[in-house]
């Protein structure tokens, strides 16, 4: 009971009414609550207004399109049956026509983390809520990457799943043969369980490790440190080896989303609505949908041979790495600069997302860190029923730890798998500075002692970088007398590594003269 009465204090702090199109009354949500059960009871769900909810009007964001749904859509009904609680429908760009959040008559909706930039569409409300911690799932919608590129800007993960794995039934199409039900959370463990529970097909486990992570060898114009924190966010991976690739297919095929005859799917969708209010839809959205009703029925069929050959190409690239990394958009705009050039600005920050569904990927948006004070996104991109795959790997993001070894967990010695496991990765070979002496221990199996020492030499070393998650339960496994210390390296650098109590090497072998442990079993 407590969490919804922290939710709905949350939104008068905030005071950001422009999340909602509507917002359910707080005494009936606590009803709900107090006998939820299930998996997800205690968790709080935003929904987005193109999506059905029972008891409040399906709008997609234009009031004179409302309707009221006789059931909740199902995923809305199957997320509610497992526990969760529906506190609203929220805030998007028309007719799910924009990656911006602002093409609304509800207003547009502000990022979470600078009221002066946009939120991102077109599931802006649903991605703010969940940012500024007022619900703790929410449903959105993809079809050009309006799951994904809220996220992004607000801070948070956006998950869209395989294109056909949740029903769109009860959802406002947009463009009804890609269309895909995307999930908002704040961790990705989370939105990953929400999938679960929202499908039982199995898809895909956590990849081999090294896993292969693509990587383009050129992303094009972004903002100004975009550039420096994609770099950073790929190395920060633990277990990845970085695949440079060509994106191009990629490209080519998200341009044909808008700039083809795809768009005319819009105008089947809601055209002749338009068509017969065009005072109430928004003059982007118009704009947009409406051009798309003298598209030529040839220009589809040349369309879908150009994204045949595409797939082709894109596919081959796929099938070389587990998956592709991207930054999730390009930049994030002002209100006043969406504003200025609502076409224009819009129009570029769809180059990383327009393709995933025309080529029946999956794709996973994650934080990853920040440019000058704004949340900085990345994407995981793979092949269709990769999603959970998608999910492992963003587990190896984060910080990572370096560690330095010289004997039993060197490549290819017998307690190597206690490294490769954790999803460590192989920094350097390398030696330690002219400063130690390595012994040969009586253990099981055979280890080496290193102990530094003032007469010392150069030892063969490995560098391994280890997740932060997984460092602790590594150096807690290390035996005695073993011990993790400062070790220095040969370029003067100190990491931590494998040392040994100077006890233990009285009367033991001194083989510092072979340079190496696996010198000296060799």
């Amino acid at each position: 009971m407590n969490r919804v009465r922290q939710a709905y204090e949350r939104i008068r702090q905030v005071d950001r009414p422009e999340i909602w199109i509507d917002l359910r009354p707080e005494s009936d949500v606590l009803s709900e609550f107090a006998s939820a059960s299930g998996p997800l009871a205690g968790k709080l769900l935003a929904v987005k207004g193109n999506i059905d909810v029972a008891g409040l009007p399906t709008t997609a964001g234009c009031p004179d399109y409302a309707y009221q749904p006789s059931a909740d859509a199902p995923v809305v009904a199957r997320l509610r049956a497992l526990g969760a609680v529906v506190l609203g429908t929220t805030n998007m760009d028309q007719f799910a026509t924009g990656l911006v959040g602002t093409r609304s008559p509800y207003g547009a909706v502000r990022c979470a983390v600078d009221p002066s930039r946009v939120s991102g569409g077109s599931s802006a409300g649903s991605a703010v809520a969940v940012a500024l911690g007022i619900a703790d799932l929410a449903l959105g919608t993809d079809t050009a990457g309006s799951g994904r590129v809220p996220a992004a800007f607000n801070g948070i993960v956006g998950l869209k799943p395989t294109r056909g794995l949740l029903s769109i039934s009860g959802v406002v199409p947009a463009c009804r043969s890609i269309d895909c039900v995307s999930i908002f959370a704040r961790t990705a463990p989370e939105a990953s369980f929400a999938l679960s529970c929202l499908t039982s097909e199995p898809l895909g486990g956590p990849p081999a490790l090294p896993y292969r992570l693509g990587v383009p060898v050129e992303l094009g114009p972004l903002a100004p440190g975009w550039d420096a924190a994609f770099s950073a966010a790929s190395h920060r991976f633990a277990g990845a080896s970085l695949v440079p690739v060509d994106i191009s297919p990629f490209l080519a095929a998200a341009r044909l989303l808008y700039e083809g005859a795809f768009v005319a799917e819009r105008y089947s969708a809601v055209g002749s609505f338009i068509s017969a209010h065009p005072d109430s839809v928004d003059p982007t959205v118009r704009s947009i949908i409406s051009s798309a009703a003298s598209l030529p029925a040839w220009q589809l069929f040349d369309d879908f041979a150009a994204l045949e050959s595409l797939k082709l190409a894109a596919d081959e690239v796929m099938s070389s790495v587990d998956a592709l990394l991207l930054p999730t958009t390009t930049s994030h705009p002002t209100l006043a600069e969406v504003a200025a050039d609502p076409v224009g600005v819009n129009s570029g920050l769809g180059r990383f997302t327009n393709f995933a569904n025309l080529l029946d990927y999956a794709a996973l948006a994650i934080p990853a860190g920040s440019v000058d004070g704004l949340p900085f996104g990345v994407s995981l991109i793979g092949p269709a029923h990769s999603d959970h795959r998608l999910s492992a790997i963003a587990s190896f993001f984060g910080d990572t730890r370096k560690i330095a070894v010289v004997g039993a967990h060197l490549s290819g010695q017998p307690l190597n798998h206690e490294l490769v496991s954790r999803g460590a990765v192989l920094v350097s070979s390398t030696k330690t500075a002219s400063a130690y002496r390595l012994f040969a221990l009586d253990t099981s199996p055979p280890k080496p002692g290193l102990v530094r020492a003032g007469d010392g030499a150069a030892v063969e070393a490995e560098v391994w970088e280890l997740p932060v998650s997984a460092f602790g339960s590594f150096v807690a496994g290390v035996p005695a007398p073993m011990a993790i210390g400062k070790v220095e390296l040969a370029d003067g650098t100190w990491v931590p590594g494998f040392t040994c109590e100077p006890f233990a090497v009285s009367g033991a072998q001194d083989i510092t003269s072979y340079g190496g442990w696996r010198a000296f079993l060799s």
